[in-house]
């Protein structure tokens, strides 16, 4: 099992969100700790480690520390948003 981080940003960008997508977004965030790679999972191109995973219009952008096992949430937004900082 993976070890699950937040940046303190992702803390805040979840509260934004509507009750049932917020609940769907955790519990996928959840499933990684089991499986990092899960399918739909994708790789960003241009970055060593980042990933994303989708849920409708949504994006979660995570990093993995394989060597550690650690997963790092770093962000999570609305997919019109989400890669404007990568």
């Amino acid at each position: 099992m993976y070890k699950l981080n937040y940046k303190k940003s992702v803390v805040k960008e979840l509260k934004k969100l509507p009750h049932d997508i917020r609940v769907a977004i955790v519990s996928k965030i959840m499933a990684l700790a089991g499986n990092p790679q899960p399918n739909g999972s994708v790789k960003l191109r241009g970055s060593s480690d980042l990933y994303r995973i989708r849920h409708a219009d949504y994006r979660i952008i995570y990093s993995i520390k394989s060597g550690e096992l650690i997963i790092l949430i770093i962000k999570v937004a609305h997919r019109k948003e989400v890669y404007r900082d990568f």
